[in-house]
């Protein structure tokens, strides 16, 4: 859905066929939460997040189908306003303020309509941190019985959203703008391609950093074998969701002529295919809005993705620029 969950989708008629028995099942229920520091004031956070007004700004959810419809009430910020959201993509539902508690809390109560109805509870916590303040966002829902299976993935696909939401809120909210902007182009012809890179394994949270890390090792490598550094491209080859740890080979392209034996390097090869593409400008703080939106895309229009492993090149590197918002990433999902 636009706003909490993001479009793993059941065949509908499964949903059909399972629905009538639903009452007699116990919902698998969840509870995620994620935190973080945002540096202004609880008043000016409180209005900004009980304002719906402004959730397109921050929503990591709507990258995915910008062009979704959304509907706020003329009272966008008072207890009993209204948020509802339908797209192809991103399913169709609508939040309502419950109840604010001061300036410390939010309650809202979400209500799913497509892919599947359920209902759920939201809240934002919020605490004074220094001269900031600290944010907490937490949905308790379930899901219908069917789904599961489902259980075990739902804090890993929620929270990974709602870090990329959070993230998006305190920079707006601390610079006036969100260097981010996702672009959808769709099925592409790309290939051959040839990297080589060191390979690394990283939780989330610090893949940055380390990532950084292997293509600096990456080109010094390559500069003592007398090969150029051409584009930079990371390639993703295993993802162990619930761990959040991710295994991957950052570093160039190289020439097809290259020597297939590279010393302390490992090389990476896509044949001539397609690749479902999405652009990314912007931070690669928020490259998961991109990633969020292909992934999206790809299960939405039920397409097979092939097990070469997906990867993003980087057309413009902090080398290349003078600021943030004017990176430029492809991000690609081979296909079969």
């Amino acid at each position: 859905s636009s706003l909490e969950i993001p479009c793993w989708i059941l065949d509908i008629q499964l949903q059909q066929i399972c629905s009538a028995n639903t009452r007699n099942h116990r919902m698998p229920s969840f509870s995620v939460t994620r935190s973080i520091n945002i540096n202004a004031s609880q008043q000016r956070v409180f209005d900004a997040i009980a304002d719906f007004k402004t959730w397109t700004t921050w929503s990591p959810w709507l990258c995915a189908e910008p062009d979704a419809a959304v509907t706020v009430s003329d009272d966008s910020n008072s207890v009993g306003s209204l948020y509802s959201w339908a797209g192809n993509v991103v399913g169709a539902g609508e939040v309502q303020h419950q109840s604010f508690d001061g300036l410390n809390r939010i309650n809202d109560e979400i209500r799913f309509l497509k892919p599947w109805k359920s209902t759920s509870k939201v809240s934002f916590e919020l605490k004074p941190a220094g001269d900031g303040t600290h944010v907490s966002w937490t949905m308790d829902g379930s899901l219908p019985w069917f789904m599961f299976w489902m259980k075990p993935m739902m804090e890993p696909f929620i929270g990974m959203d709602y870090d990329r939401g959070l993230k998006m809120l305190k920079e707006w909210l601390e610079t006036g703008a969100i260097a981010s902007d996702t672009q959808v182009l769709g099925v592409e012809s790309v290939g051959p391609i040839r990297m080589a890179g060191v390979p690394r394994t990283s939780h989330i949270s610090d893949i940055s950093a380390e990532m950084g890390q292997a293509i600096t090792e990456a080109e010094e490598k390559l500069s003592k074998l007398g090969l150029p550094a051409s584009e930079g491209i990371s390639v993703y080859t295993k993802f162990k969701m619930k761990q959040g740890i991710m295994s991957y080979i950052s570093g160039f392209t190289i020439p097809e002529s290259a020597p297939q034996e590279l010393d302390g390097l490992t090389t990476w090869s896509l044949p001539a295919s397609t690749a479902f593409r999405v652009d990314h400008r912007g931070s690669y703080e928020h490259l998961g809005n991109a990633w969020s939106a292909a992934n999206q895309h790809v299960r939405y229009k039920k397409m097979k993705q092939s097990k070469a492993g997906t990867f993003e090149i980087y057309r413009k590197s902090p080398s290349d620029v003078e600021h943030c918002r004017d990176l430029e990433t492809e991000i690609y999902l081979p296909l079969r």
